[in-house]
């Protein structure tokens, strides 16, 4: 299930930027700063109460060719659009403003729960002044202080009281996947030929896909999958039309909801930099990853073609070491045919449990294998190891001092594990902690 989703807006300079800083940057507590995403200081996601949500800052959109209003005015149309609750920033010392207003209006229109901070609220005498804030109509305003952290409490006490309780119901048996990639690498195309038939637009123009689309369908074998399309995602320097920006915002949505990731890539450009920034979104949280490089029947090959790609995958992709690759093409549906079955193997992995018994046995072989390692005279003692959950698999190992447990060793251990056990396609945690 995707997270409810918080939306910042505001005019400039009420200090949008420093309330989501203040909600991403403490422990309140920030579950997931998404690398690459926050490059332009816009998606984070974070807990409050128990209930985990994504939260947005519209000043991260930049358009500097439009009139001040009208940015404005944009920036609450894509709240409005994208949020389930609006978070309308406003400021303590200056006022009401014309600007305050506008947004004001739209967001009374909009039918979406609204509260409205009155930010830089940074000592109790200010508190007196924030009454005028109530004529924007948008019923209590909360002052608060994004520099000092004053306030912020209760504005998310009021927040979390909008998400929905109900949760989207698990489907017994339906797999559901999404695939990711830079815009224009064929995702639709794709989607059109696994469904045989033109479900999706297709477009040459990269960035046609603006949301995350679901789309439903049982493989020969039987097996029920959902299918979501996400936009592409572009990187930073070549965004110029700002919605591009919030594309990726949904295709983190649809990652949030997908049990595995379908990375895909464009076999005549090759591996590009920031296709390893996108998979790194996926592989962050712990989803379940098939690297698949389309439009294959492009290329002139021999008989080392497919082998030197997949090396330089390796090579590019060495945190998705687990990941299949296949190569497939869109417009000749060549392999597609052996994509469900892949992508029905990597769930079965992300959602297989090892019994504790098994478990200890190879992580004792690998000790005595690979003797744990020492620091300043002391030396590490595994105990004992147990699964704690699946997507993804995580095991906790309980040692004397997690401290003393490096990388490195962290490393080999999670090697020794999937040495012993089938967990091609999706990650797997290992975390030390010390036994009380």
């Amino acid at each position: 299930m995707a997270n409810p989703t918080i939306a910042i807006v505001g005019r400039p300079n009420v200090g949008k930027s420093t309330l989501f800083n203040r909600i991403a940057g403490e422990r309140i507590s920030i579950v997931e700063d998404t690398p690459g995403v926050t490059r332009d200081r816009i998606y984070a996601v974070g807990e409050w109460l128990g209930r985990e949500f994504s939260v947005i800052d519209t000043g991260g959109i930049e358009m500097s060719h439009e009139p001040f209003m009208a940015q404005i005015k944009y920036q609450a149309e894509i709240a409005i659009d994208e949020a389930d609750v609006i978070i309308l920033v406003v400021s303590g010392r200056e006022g009401i403003t014309d600007a305050d207003e506008t947004v004001a209006r739209m967001l009374y229109k909009s039918n979406k729960p609204v509260l409205l901070a009155v930010n830089k609220v940074d000592n109790p005498e200010m508190r007196n002044d924030i009454f005028e804030f109530f004529s924007l109509g948008l019923g209590e305003p909360y002052p608060v202080s994004g520099s000092h952290g004053i306030g912020l409490g209760d504005l998310l006490d009021a927040a979390v009281k909008f998400f929905s309780v109900e949760q989207e119901e698990e489907e017994d048996g339906i797999i559901k996947f999404s695939l990711i990639g830079r815009p224009n690498v064929g995702k639709s195309s794709l989607i059109n030929a696994l469904l045989g038939e033109e479900r999706v637009i297709v477009s040459s123009i990269a960035g046609t896909t603006r949301d995350a689309i679901d789309t439903s369908f049982i493989s020969e074998s039987g097996q029920a999958f959902t299918m979501i399309d996400t936009a592409g995602m572009r990187k930073k320097g070549k965004v110029y039309e700002s919605t591009e920006k919030y594309s990726v915002m949904r295709a983190m949505r649809a990652i949030d909801r997908s049990d595995v990731v379908l990375m895909v890539l464009n076999a005549e450009e090759g591996i590009r930099e920031y296709d390893k920034r996108i998979a790194g979104f996926a592989h962050e949280a712990g989803k379940g990853i098939v690297i698949l490089v389309n439009k294959w029947d492009t290329l002139e090959k021999d008989t080392n073609t497919m082998r030197d790609f997949e090396k330089d995958i390796r090579e590019q992709f060495r945190y998705l070491d687990y990941a299949p690759i296949h190569f497939v093409s869109a417009k000749t549906k060549q392999r597609l045919n052996k994509l469900p079955e892949i992508i029905e193997t990597v769930s079965m992995n992300q959602n297989l449990r090892i019994p504790s018994s098994l478990l200890n046995d190879v992580i004792m072989d690998a000790v005595a294998i690979n003797p744990t390692p020492t620091d300043k005279g002391r030396r590490l003692k595994i105990f004992y190891c147990t699964q704690v959950a699946v997507k993804p698999p995580a095991f906790v190992v309980f040692v004397n001092d997690e401290e003393l447990m490096h990388f490195s060793y962290e490393r080999f251990l999670e090697n020794q594990i999937r040495k012993a056990f089938t967990f091609e396609g999706t990650p797997i945690r290992v975390i030390p902690r010390k036994r009380k």
